[in-house]
């Protein structure tokens, strides 16, 4: 599946946005320039006042990408099997997202490597961002 459902001859999206929950803005905006440029996506707002922060894909303006702190004044926390699963164009920009999130302080909760309890082909990277959200990357193309 693509993402995309087909009905009446239109396309209809999926997902318009994904937020992560953050408690300190400048430390994950940080944290999340530096691995979703891994991944070929481009900064389209920031604003530390509010604070939050949106990156999409260079070829279409939905889904985005969010981090911000929680809108209700709460501190942020993860969800128990909540996970949020980039799509990488290939398997090297898995393993490069995978090695900048723990270069920038990531936490590993899975090397990059097959998966073929998904499907034969899935190859993915699994680390907790700097307040413990999971985060996954992965492809789903054969190599080559």
């Amino acid at each position: 599946m693509n993402g995309i459902l087909e009905g009446n001859g239109r396309e209809t999206k999926m997902i318009s946005h994904i937020n992560i929950g953050i408690t300190d803005f400048n430390r994950a905006y940080t944290f999340y320039s530096a691995i979703l440029a891994e991944l070929g996506l481009q900064l389209k707002f920031c604003d530390a006042q509010k604070p939050w922060a949106g990156w999409v894909s260079s070829t279409a303006p939905r889904p985005l990408f969010l981090i911000s702190q929680p809108f209700d004044g709460r501190v942020a926390a993860p969800g128990n099997g909540q996970m949020v699963a980039l799509l990488a164009s290939n398997r090297e920009a898995v393993d490069r997202t995978y090695a900048q999130a723990l270069s920038e302080g990531g936490i590993c909760e899975g090397k990059p490597g097959l998966r073929p309890q998904y499907h034969e082909h899935y190859y993915g990277a699994y680390f907790r961002d700097l307040d413990g959200n999971k985060i996954c990357v992965c492809c789903h193309e054969a190599e080559g």
